[in-house]
């Protein structure tokens, strides 16, 4: 069984600058609500150290290795639970739409034979800090492009 979890959500600048915000692991702990602590870097089998604050839930140290990523596109990292009875895929992509707009995506696939009860409690939580970090990640981006003049006639 697998189940995938997902927001997405259209940004009104570059996808270079959504790109730059999201490669800042070191800064996520200033904008990002669900990542609120955020050590490594992006790199293939580059381990991270995160903290994940999922609404109504405690926060929890998670340590996912990164096994895709590509410049402006994606960011893909995988986690093992129950001694690799479930895993999920998180990932974190950038669609360009067009010089000025890009579609921002994040969500999670989980599989694996004890997968349903990883899901079961975090499903509704996952959602809400899926679009949070989405909504977050929109308005820095927005500041930013706004700042150094993008968008000006």
């Amino acid at each position: 069984m697998q189940e995938k979890i997902e927001h997405r959500i259209g940004i009104p600048v570059p996808a270079a600058i959504v790109w730059e915000i999201l490669f800042d692991l070191a800064a996520w702990p200033e904008w990002n609500p669900i990542y609120p602590k955020a050590a490594g870097k992006v790199g293939f089998g580059e381990k991270l150290a995160l903290t994940l604050a999922l609404p109504d839930r405690p926060h929890r140290e998670i340590a996912p290795v990164v096994f895709d990523w590509a410049p402006e596109e994606a960011i893909h990292w995988r986690a093992k639970y129950f001694a690799g009875l479930a895993w999920s895929v998180r990932f974190l992509e950038i669609e360009v739409m067009s010089d000025t707009g890009c579609i921002f995506s994040n969500g999670e696939i989980f599989g694996g034979l004890l997968a349903p009860e990883v899901i079961k409690p975090i499903r509704r939580p996952l959602r809400r800090g899926f679009e949070a970090l989405g909504e977050a990640l929109k308005e820095r981006a927005e500041t930013l492009w706004r700042e150094r003049g993008g968008g000006a006639t």
